[in-house]
């Protein structure tokens, strides 16, 4: 298990995750904005490693990653802003979340062994079901990496203890059906499944999918442990690609707001 994701989880309150898409627009840029977000006290960063078939993402996510593939972004140079981070901020969390192509193409050890070796303390493999990654949840764990699962509002109880019986980290439930960034989430519904889940786990449960706005995560933190936010920051990317001043801008102003909105949920 990650002892910085550990860690976080113990401290109380609910954490606000972020999510950004590595080398969107640039390399440079991508960098400063998750060095802005951090300065705003986000509790975990969650990093996309850009693909170029993705099946969960919504257009936003799509449009993010074919930025950054044609700066030329490669998996190296996600590892090489995860050391950058970390020369800053020894701290947070930091979560790659791609597609196992990306993985498979490195070779499993050499993917989790670069991961350990550069800071990153855990893995969302959108694409890749427990019945499959017994290799890949061996040598993260070896190695100190969270695997992370998603859950999803079909997923039933017979499916949820076999997402269960090779958890670490914390859970990470999709609140909507669908991709990224398009609906958003009954709020009854919602707190109705997690907290079926909360009765069969001990894992911290965090929601993502559909969460855009302050009042999104001010609704929502109120019975999760805490709340991914992703598509509205990359829109803020997508909106101010010609003016990069105004877009890191922008970032802090919404990240600061949204963190404020999760401070308001103590326990």
């Amino acid at each position: 298990m990650s002892q910085r994701i550990k860690k976080t989880f113990e401290i109380k309150g609910k954490k606000l995750v972020t999510f950004t898409t590595g080398g969107d627009p640039d390399l440079n840029t991508s960098l400063e904005i998750l060095k802005a977000i951090i300065n705003n006290g986000i509790d975990i960063i969650e990093i996309g490693m850009p693909f170029s078939d993705p099946m969960a993402d919504g257009p936003t996510i799509q449009e993010s990653s074919v930025r950054s593939l044609e700066n030329g972004t490669k998996i190296n140079d996600i590892f090489e802003i995860v050391m950058n981070i970390r020369k800053l901020n020894n701290e947070i969390p930091i979560i790659l979340m791609g597609y196992y192509n990306s993985i498979f193409n490195l070779g499993i050890d050499n993917f989790t062994a670069k991961c350990a070796e550069t800071g990153v303390d855990g893995l969302i493999i959108v694409d890749l079901q427990p019945e499959e990654d017994s290799e890949l949840f061996s040598k993260s764990q070896e190695r100190g990496i969270d695997l992370i699962r998603l859950i999803t509002p079909t997923t039933d109880k017979k499916r949820l203890f076999t997402i269960l019986s090779n958890a670490s980290g914390f859970l990470y439930y999709v609140t909507v059906t669908g991709i990224t960034g398009q609906n958003s989430a009954n709020i009854e519904d919602l707190n109705k499944s997690i907290n079926e889940i909360k009765s069969s786990t001990k894992l911290p449960i965090v929601a993502g999918f559909g969460i855009k706005n302050r009042n999104d995560v001010e609704q929502i933190s109120t019975f999760t442990d805490g709340v991914v936010v992703g598509s509205s920051i990359v829109n803020i990317i997508k909106d101010n690609l010609n003016d990069k001043n105004k877009m890191i801008n922008q970032i802090k102003v919404f990240t600061k707001d949204l963190k404020e909105g999760i401070k308001k949920w103590i326990g």
